[in-house]
């Protein structure tokens, strides 16, 4: 099969600027997810079978009508989902034409699969964001559903390799913000090099009407979204431990 026809099944895409990479971005929503993170503002990404069809030819069509614009404005291609690395084969090949095409990449995602990304596709990869729910094993199962391990593991391994890290840290009153785990993540993190920033993200409800119009429960519509004190009191909790924090 032609590089350029992998299909991948995609959810969207869209501009943004600042939260999903440096500079302004074309992120790539792939459909399909492993994981049933209780926060998760995007439902209707989980199922692979939701999205639509697509090559990476059809991909590339679309992000070439952008490409002097995010060449000029220091941005790049950042895919996400849902979960890019449930799609491995096709996130590579999508990587890789952007790499040719002379375009910075970022891959977004919470490393439970990581272990399907290859090292070529990891060469590929100009940034991570990694998505870390928790540092507490029982709390990220029940947060998410799935096994912390795989993502401590996944971090060690791009350390390991040199990549570029920036973390991302949704913080939810009563869940992702007990300050034992918050140190124990920072700590954690304190020790890979390859981490260069931690974005602190307030939980938010703004997915709600997606749950409502998918008819299925939005396990935290009743959770409270924190406050500036509690977001500084985490931000400075890994800035205790040296690392940049947002």
């Amino acid at each position: 099969m032609a590089p350029g026809s992998v299909t991948g099944r995609i959810h969207s895409w869209d501009l943004s600027t600042g939260v999903d990479g440096p500079g302004t971005r074309f992120v790539l929503f792939t459909s399909g997810c492993p994981l049933r993170c209780l926060y998760c503002a995007n439902p209707d990404t989980w199922h692979m079978r939701d999205g639509r069809e697509a090559t990476v030819d059809e991909v590339m069509a679309e992000i070439d009508k952008y490409r002097d614009f995010l060449v000029t404005a220091g941005g790049g291609v950042t895919l996400t989902g849902g979960e890019p690395l449930l799609q491995p084969a096709f996130t590579a090949a999508v990587l890789r034409r952007c790499k040719e095409a002379g375009l910075h990449t970022a891959l977004d995602t919470s490393g439970f699969l990581g272990a399907r990304a290859t090292n070529t596709l990891l060469a590929d990869t100009d940034l991570v964001l990694l998505d870390i729910k928790s540092f507490d094993v029982p709390t990220y199962r029940k947060l998410t559903g799935g096994a912390l391990a795989p993502t401590l593991n996944f971090a060690t391994r791009l350390d390991g390799l040199g990549k570029r890290v920036w973390i991302r840290y949704v913080l939810v009153p009563g869940w992702t913000d007990d300050e034992d785990a918050v140190d124990g993540l920072a700590e954690f993190l304190s020790g890979l090099a390859c981490v260069e920033r931690v974005d602190i993200l307030p939980f938010h409800k703004l997915g709600a009407a997606k749950y409502d119009a998918l008819g299925i429960p939005f396990p935290l519509r009743d959770a409270p979204v924190p406050d500036l004190a509690l977001v500084d009191r985490v931000r400075g909790q890994f800035r205790e431990r040296g690392l940049m924090a947002h």
